[in-house]
């Protein structure tokens, strides 16, 4: 995609303009993260982006009132608001069996709701919130934003955990087969419960560098953003019936979509047609997963048959 693009503009995949493109796609790629782990147990959190506006919201509204708060206070509690907000929707889907599509639905309209309560649906703008606040994510490190370098941090660790730790086995283990996992003493609640408490930490943190990168907080920051979210771990190949995935796959998704959304206007082509191009490329995501799932169990039984 890349080469097509550079054949009509090769101005777009100049290294600044690529630095440019990545950390304009950090956000997604760290929501994506966390949605990731969701979806690979059979659930989905399509409140991932109200948490990060609520989350954004409280925290602009915390720095302009007291400006002297530490930024690590800030960040602190970001992540724990987003992990409150995320074990709410893991309790529920635990504890009550509601079905996670239900759920996050419901938490995500509350969500909004709560951000237009707490400000009265006025704006948190640039002049009111302080220096400190602001920059911190723009701050260039090595060549990159230190947005761009929690999202890449953020990816790493979540390689790492998906595969090295007990925790990431369970999650495919939950999602490929839940009465298997059962019966090996895995419990599939908690563990979809600590997918739900991952995506919601990732998106409160999300949400305090969204309205500090853009200088502004209002009701629908990030209006329809869990169905990019969503998208880019479908087109990266995450099952969406949960079990089968890979993280690389998701950074590529998010790369993909980043791209398309930065390149369409560069081309020519009106951004509009973002979500098309989006939709699309969903449905043959997942229609060629689940081709290729069903090619993968003829072998199998086929090599049954022949054994």
């Amino acid at each position: 995609m890349l080469v097509g693009i550079a054949a009509r503009f090769p101005g777009f995949v100049a290294p600044g303009n690529l630095v440019n493109v990545f950390n304009d796609t950090s956000p997604l790629l760290i929501l994506a993260m966390g949605q990731t782990v969701v979806i690979l147990t059979r659930c989905i959190d399509l409140s991932v982006a109200a948490n990060l506006a609520l989350t954004g919201m409280v925290c602009a509204m915390v720095n302009a009132a007291y400006p002297g708060v530490p930024l690590g206070v800030i960040l602190g509690m970001a992540l724990v608001m987003g992990a409150v907000m995320g074990a709410i929707n893991g309790l529920m889907v635990w504890r009550l069996s509601i079905p996670p599509i239900v759920v996050t639905l419901g938490t995500m309209t509350i969500y909004r709701g709560v951000i237009f309560v707490i400000s009265g649906g006025e704006w948190v703008n640039a002049h009111e919130m302080s220096a400190v606040f602001t920059g911190f994510p723009r701050a260039v490190v090595l060549g990159l934003p230190v947005l761009s370098w929690i999202a890449v941090i953020v990816a790493a660790l979540f390689i790492v955990m998906i595969a090295r730790t007990a925790l990431g086995r369970a999650f495919y283990a939950v999602g490929g087969n839940p009465s298997a996992a059962v019966y090996t003493g895995l419990d599939v609640g908690r563990t979809q419960f600590w997918a739900f408490v991952l995506s919601g930490t990732l998106a409160g943190l999300t949400g305090y560098l969204w309205v500090a990168r853009y200088s502004v907080a209002y009701v629908d920051i990030a209006g329809g953003f869990e169905l990019e979210v969503v998208a880019a771990c479908v087109i990266g190949g995450i099952s969406i019936a949960g079990g089968a995935g890979t993280i690389l796959g998701t950074i590529l998704g998010a790369l993909f979509l980043g791209i398309v959304k930065n390149a369409l206007p560069v081309i020519g082509i009106s951004p509009f047609w973002q979500l098309a191009i989006s939709g699309a490329a969903i449905v043959i995501a997942v229609a060629f997963n689940t081709n290729a799932g069903r090619a993968k169990g003829r072998i199998i039984l086929k090599r049954a048959e022949a054994a």
